[in-house]
């Protein structure tokens, strides 16, 4: 992940022909998934889709805008650029994946792709020196604010549920995406990923402080590694997810800490109490990240076990066997 991040342009690097030319194939993009959603909705919906429809020809004359603000200024011949070219730029989920969690996740996608999109107008007006080009991008800005107003509104009225406030829901985003995304990765990272080393190592030797030193090597080495990737691998500027640095400490800490939850028990010199209890914290650790998993990333319940619980016994399974022979 690093390697491609690291052949990726940062959106600072961006000439504003290259950023007139990525906004253009964002709004093209944008209006091809509004109108996959519309026809995904339209039978059963009805309401929301022509909605989605509305909203699809909006970008479609943001489209046709910026086309023409590039031609009078750098003329015919687009830059091909999109958003999977720029470091840190948001990613728009796949189309079918939010077809099928419902309606409600639909709206919420919705209001996220335009919080995202107006993030993007007014970076990109800060970049701008040319006068039209800049009024052009902060209207757009404006009027992607206003189809998050309405995307809110129209899940208020089609959803059975109570409303939401929304900095409540702003609030709670920005955690996720800024300090529980990136712990929980580290964590299944240090949890699982030193389990090999760690007991392959007490099971070869049956030292205890060798062991202990060992998983104490590979915790701090990994979670080193996964803070700075974390860290480098997006700036938060246009995804919004927040400041690299606390993303990277949470990464990080979180990374090191799965690891040395096994690791410590081997400060006991006993070898088979200190096994035991790490066994034991490794049981702890992997159903705590499921809980994790299916409490703030709606991952279901099943599908968390099996990637977490069943994965981290095969790993631990391979260590204790490349150990004990």
């Amino acid at each position: 992940m690093l390697s491609a991040n690291l052949h990726r342009r940062r959106f600072s690097d961006l000439s504003e022909q290259e950023i007139l030319a990525l906004a253009i194939s964002n709004e093209e993009d944008d209006a091809r998934i509004y109108r996959q959603y519309a026809e995904h909705l339209r039978e059963e919906f009805p309401s929301s889709a022509k909605v989605f429809d509305g909203m699809a020809e909006e970008e479609d004359e943001h489209r046709r805008l910026l086309i023409e603000a590039h031609k009078v200024r750098f003329g015919d011949v687009i830059p091909l650029i999109r958003r999977e070219h720029v470091a840190g730029f948001y990613a728009r989920r796949p189309v079918w994946l939010v077809e099928n969690l419902g309606l409600e996740s639909i709206r919420a996608e919705a209001r996220e792709m335009e919080r995202q999109a107006e993030q993007f107008y007014r970076k990109a007006a800060d970049r701008t020196t040319n006068a039209d080009t800049r009024k052009l991008l902060g209207d757009l800005a404006a009027a992607e604010a206003d189809h998050a107003h309405v995307a809110g509104d129209l899940e208020a009225q089609h959803l059975d549920e109570d409303a939401r406030q929304t900095e409540d829901e702003a609030a709670h985003r920005q955690f996720i995406l800024t300090w529980v995304q990136p712990g929980l990765a580290g964590l299944m990272d240090g949890s699982v990923s030193t389990l090999a080393p760690i007991f392959a190592t007490a099971f070869a030797t049956q030292d205890t402080h060798t062991t202990f030193l060992v998983g104490l090597a590979a915790s701090v080495g990994a979670g080193i590694s996964m803070g700075f990737t974390e860290a480098a691998s997006d700036d938060g500027e246009l995804s919004g997810r927040g400041s690299p640095v606390k993303r990277g400490f949470a990464s990080g800490i979180m990374t090191t800490l799965g690891g040395l939850g096994h690791a410590l028990p081997y400060l006991i010199t006993d070898f088979w109490t200190a096994t035991t209890i790490a066994i034991l914290v490794v049981f702890v650790e992997l159903w705590a990240i499921v809980w994790i998993q299916n409490r703030f990333m709606q991952t279901p319940f099943m599908r968390a076990t099996l990637q977490v619980v069943v994965g981290g016994a095969l790993v631990f399974a391979a260590g204790a066997l490349i150990g004990g022979g």
